[in-house]
This record gives C-alpha cells, structure tokens and sequence, in this order.
C-alpha cells in the first residue's frame, strides 16, 4: 500500500510540473535569506563575489576599492595576502542572480551610477592584466638577463678585487691615514708637507734640515712657523698649516684626500653612507649636518653649492675654505636641492672629483641619475592614484626602518670580515647602476603594477 501510494503521488507530481518547481524551491526560499551572503565590506548583499585565497568572499567594486586606498594584496578582513590575481566566483554568482535577482539588479544600478566605483573597477582590472603580463614577460625576458649579467658581473667582481688589492695599480694607499702622527719619521712629514699643494714646498728645507718628526710636529704653533728656523711669512700659508696641524691633532692621521683613502680610514661609515645615501639621500644628510658636520657636512656643502665671494682666494688650504660658515645663499641653494633634488648635490660632489676619481665618479652620476627616477616615478604614482594621505605613513615607516637597519648594522659591523665589507662597497658602488637600470625599466613599463 505505501508503495502504490507513492507511486501515486509521484504519478501525480509528474502530470503537474508546477508541483514539481514549488517542491524544489520551497526549501530554498524558506531557509535561506540575503543576509546570509552579505559581503563584510560593505555589510550588503554580495556582488560579483570574489574569492580569496584564505576562503572569504566580498564584493567585486568592493575589493577594489579597498586595494586602491590601502595598495596591500591582502584580505580586508583575515589580512591573508592573497595569491595572483583575484577571480569572480561565477557559481556563487550565478547562484545569487537566481535566488535574489531583484536585490542583485538594484545594486548593480546603483554601482554602475557611481563613477568612483567604476574607476576603481577599471584600475584594479588593469593591474591584474599588467600583473599576469608583466609575470609572463619577466620569466621570459628578465630572468635570461639577469642571470647572465649577475654571473658576469660576479666574475668581473672576483677580478677586479684581486686585481685591486694584489697589484695596488689602480688604488694608491698613503700610509700616513693609519699611521699615527707621533711615529711619523722626518721622511713622513715632508712627504705630509708636499701633499699640502705647491705653495707648501717652498718650506721643506727647514724642516728637512731640522729633522721634524711627527712629535715635533705636533708642538709646532704660530710663533714657532712665523719664526726661524721655519720662517713662514706669508700668513695665509701659516693659517693653513696651523689648520692641517689641527685636524692632524684632532684625528691623530693625516686625513684622507680621496675617497680610497677615506673607505680605509673609515671603512665601517663608508659603506654606511654608502648604502644610506642610495636609500635615504635626506635623513642621510640631515644624520652628517647633526653628528658630522664640520668634518663632512660642511665640505659637501661648499663643493655642491660654492660660494666663491665668501672665500679668501689667497689660502691655498682647501680644508680651511671648506670650513667657513655658509652665506645665506648657499644655505638656500642647499635646502631647494635637499627637498627637491637630493641626488643631485650627490652628483654634483661626484663631478667635483672626476679629475681623481675618473670611472668612479661616473658609476655616481649615472646611479644618482637613475634613483632620481625612480623617484620621480614614487611620487607621480602617489599624486595620480590619490594617496597623498598615507603618506606621513609611509614616511613614518621609512624613517623606522632606516632607524632600525642602521641600529642594526652598527652591532653588527665590528663581526663583518674586512673581506665582506669590500665586497658589498664595491658591489654598491659599480653594480648597483645595473640593477637600478632594470628597475626603471620596469616602472616606465608597467608604472600600474609597482607599488608605491
């Protein structure tokens, strides 16, 4: 009996197929509601649902609202970073448009009218297409480059290296930077003497003759160099060996001429400023004008904005010039260049030592060249895509990290090998051009797929 009348009933069902459609749907209009496929974004119903890689769906324009005000690849709600390029989940889409098509046309009315959305929309789809091609174009392209070029510049490093240090050709090291002055021998002090410029080699015989050696040196004042033996005369001469003598007593070496000679009496603030001034040209300068100022500052200052008017032309002593204070307008020039244009003054330093300092001074300018655009392609990428907002953010975790790396770097530098320092000197100052070259490649390129 219970067979027959089921038979029956189905027998039923099956000559009205409206029976059927209210059997199937009755369950899913009773106990599911809109509520339940609400996106946590927008706290409405879910549109063009997009699916992350954690499993949490939102709202297409939603989405993109939120990756073009934040820049972050990660899910508004867990904060998982997400894989590739999100997708629309065309089942649950399809799913909704049947269970709840009157509310999905009305929001879909009222997106398509807002003209914010709609750029949001176009701008996040545009980075997803320059994600996926600029993905294909690199492994193809980019990778073949730069594992040719890292291999060869490996090789042209381990060369250069001992080459540099078993010939000594291409660096001449002074002894005299690492030298104390109170063992200096009267063949050191004369050599020290000439090193002065030409004008200073008029007084050599004396002090040949009275066989100063670098402790005697150090008890030389002005009554003793204006009087005999030494006999110096000419006050803008004795002004400046009075101020050799004083750096002289101040460092206990002679001071380094060039920039060889500064990495071996500074090897750990050579590299330092190195890299900080590749990173942070400002807080770098802004690190020398509080910490450094009349031994480093105040050179930089006078060779990137000279004020010729302001200097006695009759000292042949180029310290002391560079240890005047600056006018007004040097102060200007400087600041107009420090805010707007700080790898300039770096490359301007550079052009001043060309005449010593040949390829070297060019992998400089071409490198200062290069990060003032990439530069310039941060700030464009702020300006058009509406963030100046975040930027006291990302200037706040700039100045921390910076903070952090170099806290860091100074607990760890006296455990570097001499070895190791060279090798990331050199490789910051010849290849990092190379690298920096690609980078700006890449935002010319595809500027939309760079974050800011």
């Amino acid at each position: 009996m219970e067979r027959e009348s089921s038979e029956d009933a189905l027998g039923a069902s099956a000559d009205n197929p409206t029976h059927i459609e209210a059997l199937e749907l009755k369950p899913s209009t009773t106990n599911i509601s809109e509520h339940e496929f609400s996106c946590h974004c927008c706290y409405d119903i879910l549109v063009n649902p997009t699916t992350l890689t954690c499993g949490h769906n939102f709202c297409r324009h939603c989405l993109a609202l939120w990756w073009e005000s934040s820049h972050k690849n990660e899910c508004p709600e867990c904060r998982e970073k997400w894989e590739g390029f999100p997708k629309i989940n065309i089942l649950l889409r399809d799913a909704m448009d049947k269970l709840f098509s009157d509310v999905i046309q009305r929001r879909l009315t009222e997106i398509q009218a807002n003209p914010k959305i709609s750029r949001s929309l176009l701008a996040f789809q545009r980075y997803g297409d320059n994600l996926g091609r600029s993905r294909t174009t690199q492994n193809k392209g980019t990778g073949f480059f730069f594992s040719g070029v890292l291999t060869a510049l490996t090789f042209v490093t381990v060369v250069v290296l001992v080459y540099h240090w078993s010939s000594g050709a291409a660096d001449h090291r002074d002894p005299l930077i690492s030298k104390p002055v109170a063992r200096w021998t009267p063949e050191e002090v004369v050599s020290w003497l000439d090193q002065l410029g030409a004008w200073a080699q008029l007084y050599r015989v004396p002090f040949q003759q009275e066989n100063v050696n670098g402790r005697l040196l150090l008890m030389l004042g002005d009554e003793e160099l204006s009087n005999p033996p030494y006999s110096i005369k000419n006050q803008a001469h004795r002004r400046a060996v009075l101020a050799e003598l004083d750096r002289l007593k101040t460092l206990g070496v002679k001071p380094p001429q060039n920039l060889w000679e500064y990495k071996d009496a500074n090897a750990g603030k050579s590299l330092f400023l190195l890299y900080a001034l590749k990173r942070s040209p400002r807080l770098t300068l802004f690190y020398l004008y509080l910490f450094d100022y009349s031994e480093t500052f105040l050179p930089f200052l006078h060779t990137c904005c000279p004020s010729v008017a302001h200097i006695d032309p009759s000292v042949e002593n180029s310290f002391f010039n560079t240890q005047l204070e600056p006018s007004w307008g040097q102060w200007a020039e400087f600041l107009v260049k420090y805010l707007l244009l700080p790898y300039q003054l770096i490359a301007e330093f550079a052009w001043d030592w060309l005449s010593v300092h040949y390829w070297t001074s060019r992998f400089i300018i071409v490198n200062t060249m290069l990060l003032s655009v990439l530069e310039g392609c941060t700030l464009w990428r702020l300006w058009t895509r509406a963030t100046i907002r975040s930027l006291p953010n990302k200037m706040w975790s700039h100045l921390w990290k910076m903070l952090s790396q170099g806290f860091v770097f100074a607990l760890v530098w006296p455990f570097i090998p001499q070895f190791v320092c060279n090798c990331l000197f050199y490789w910051a100052l010849y290849f990092s051009p190379i690298i920096n070259i690609d980078m700006v490649v890449q935002q010319l390129m595809h500027p939309e797929t760079q974050a800011p």
